[in-house]
């Protein structure tokens, strides 16, 4: 499956990944799924309540699940959680893969490069990522 990400939700994951440096940041994506696609829409920052969110996140569970009625309300599914690895790298580490819970792509922003990657967890299957609108 790819994820199409539009530029202004693109640059709001970035910002939010900024904003909560040198900690991780998370949030879960909404949108629309279209065969083997998937259409981010809107995005949900959540609070990162991990014991050590300079090393790992883990969502507020109130706050996803406002997130996920949100986004019921407004006629979106879940498409994409995002985190932040504030020192590199772009991939997923052993406990975000260990921690996947959800059948969406989760995506990674590494600041040090300005990279944004998505896999399938626990798999480590990339996704592609079309940086557009519709």
């Amino acid at each position: 499956m790819a994820l199409i990400l539009p530029p202004p939700l693109v640059a709001a994951l970035w910002a939010h990944a900024e904003r909560d440096a040198p900690r991780e940041c998370v949030g879960a994506l909404g949108g629309h799924r279209h065969g083997a696609q998937a259409q981010a829409a809107a995005l949900y920052p959540l609070p990162n309540v991990a014991p050590d969110p300079e090393r790992s996140y883990l969502a507020d569970p109130g706050h996803l699940l406002r997130a996920l009625r949100a986004m019921q309300l407004g006629g979106l599914t879940l498409v994409a959680l995002y985190h932040s690895h504030p020192r590199g790298p772009a991939w997923p580490s052993d406990t975000d893969t260990r921690l996947a819970a959800y059948p969406v792509p989760y995506l990674i922003a590494d600041l040090p490069t300005r990279l944004l990657t998505a896999y399938h967890l626990p798999g480590g299957e990339r996704v592609p990522l079309h940086f557009r609108d519709g």
